[in-house]
């Protein structure tokens, strides 16, 4: 329960507008997309300005009042979901692009932007925003910065880190620090953009971003292939990174593509591929494909001649009725050095079959950057037996020299296999960096550290 004090305090920073409480809060406060979160927060607030947002945090500073941030939910970390005495804060409220700057190729944008509407107004510009994501119509770019998500476009464009010029963050002591900085060259001290990029919200709360643009391709080209094997796809992205305008890479093993054919309602291939890639680049892909068939590396392929083809493929690799079909998956996603992933997916689909005979593993990803999501799902296990089979995975992502997240962070559900992909001296200089920022831990508490 919430002292009515510090109630009547948050309503004069928020207005009516800002602030709700018990049956009036959204139901989405209770979890992000992992489903994971059993508590409504004490309460949900939404300041629509940063001053607010300062004085929020000015006010749970002094009462050591934990804080957890909100943006889109479309994580898998359970980042997002807080406990009964915690504050939830959206940004929802501060929203929009602010600047564009064509010359520079920058926007200036807010951190309740919906990734969807930062791209259409790069695009209404002649340009591209780099970052791309399947829950690009809900997540939020404070959320995509705060988790340093990846997505699609990696092998083209470069990691979120390397998108981002500047960054206005405020503390969780209300300071506010503004470097919104559209220089692509910077060199005056610690990099303090690059420290919150991927720090979950335990350092400080994204506000404003600027972001680089890339010019808009003069075409896309988008082709379906079948292989051998996943042996095959190394040789052949080595092949296409030499030859061509790269802009996705995406892998598909037998057991995800075929279900995701099955729940979109599309027969692809007459024959069973040993792996499916979809392939797309900035100039025609016929040549490379011919070479290719001539080396041996492909064994069928499937050009897009339309836009539609081109959405029929990439529906099949997102498969949005995944969810659904097999309700109570858990899906992790890890990365891996390229010349570890066949083994990688092999050997854990062999220990999983052999730990949990009625499971379910699906493999799929962003090949091109290294980037794994494994899906586990078995109607039939318990807690200890998913327990286990994500066991299985993280062990062997830690053996390979990979890492246990590649896109949504570690948030809460993955602590346990923070250690498999970081040392103790790392781990001990980030709570050091977590003191200093966050001295009473009110931001995000939980996430990343027990």
């Amino acid at each position: 329960m919430l002292d009515p004090d510090f109630v009547a305090e948050l309503l004069r920073i928020l207005g009516p507008g800002g602030m709700r409480m018990g049956p009036d809060m959204p139901a989405g406060a209770r979890s992000d997309e992992s489903r994971t979160g059993r508590h409504m927060p004490a309460a949900w607030l939404a300041p629509a300005t940063v001053d607010e947002l300062s004085a929020v945090l000015i006010a749970c500073h002094a009462r050591h009042q934990p804080v957890v941030m909100q943006g889109g939910l479309t994580g898998l970390a359970g980042g997002a979901n807080g406990a009964e005495d915690h504050l939830a804060v959206s940004l929802a409220r501060f929203a929009g692009v602010e600047a564009i700057d064509p010359v520079a190729g920058t926007m200036l944008v807010r951190a309740g932007t919906v990734l969807q509407n930062a791209q259409d107004a790069a695009a209404a510009a002649g340009l591209v925003f780099p970052i791309d994501l399947g829950a690009r119509g809900s997540a939020q770019i404070g959320g995509v910065l705060a988790t340093h998500a990846g997505g699609l476009r990696v092998v083209r464009y470069g990691t979120t880190r390397s998108n981002v010029l500047g960054l206005e963050v405020v503390l969780a002591d209300g300071r506010v620090l503004s470097h919104l900085n559209p220089m692509v060259k910077d060199n005056t001290g610690y990099d303090l953009t690059g420290l919150m990029i991927g720090s979950e919200g335990t350092l400080g709360v994204i506000t404003r971003a600027v972001i680089r643009l890339w010019p808009q391709p003069a075409e896309r080209h988008t082709a379906l292939c079948a292989l051998p094997g996943a042996a095959a796809a190394l040789p052949l992205l080595a092949a296409a990174r030499a030859t061509l305008r790269l802009a996705a890479f995406e892998a598909m093993w037998p057991d995800y593509f075929e279900l995701s054919e099955q729940l979109c309602r599309l027969k692809l291939f007459d024959e069973p591929a040993g792996i499916v890639l979809l392939i797309e680049a900035e100039e025609p892909l016929e040549p490379f494909l011919e070479r290719a068939f001539e080396d041996g590396l492909i064994e069928d392929a499937l050009l897009a001649r339309s836009l539609a083809d081109a959405r029929r493929f990439w529906d099949v690799r997102e498969c949005l009725p995944l969810d659904d079909a097999l309700p109570g998956l858990h899906n992790l996603d890890v990365s891996l050095p390229l010349p570890q992933i066949p083994a990688f997916v092999s050997g854990c689909r062999e220990r999983i079959h052999a730990a949990c005979p009625d499971a379910r593993a699906l493999f799929f990803g962003h090949l091109g950057d290294g980037n794994i999501h494994v899906v586990l799902h078995d109607t039939s296990a318990g807690p200890n037996a998913i327990h286990a089979m994500e066991s299985i995975v993280y062990q062997a992502v830690g053996a390979l020299g990979g890492s246990v997240s590649a896109e949504h962070g570690i948030g809460r559900l993955k602590r346990e296999w923070l250690p498999l992909s970081r040392s103790a001296a790392e781990l001990s200089v980030m709570r050091s960096i977590k003191q200093a920022l966050d001295p009473h831990a009110i931001l995000n508490p939980g996430v990343l550290f027990g």
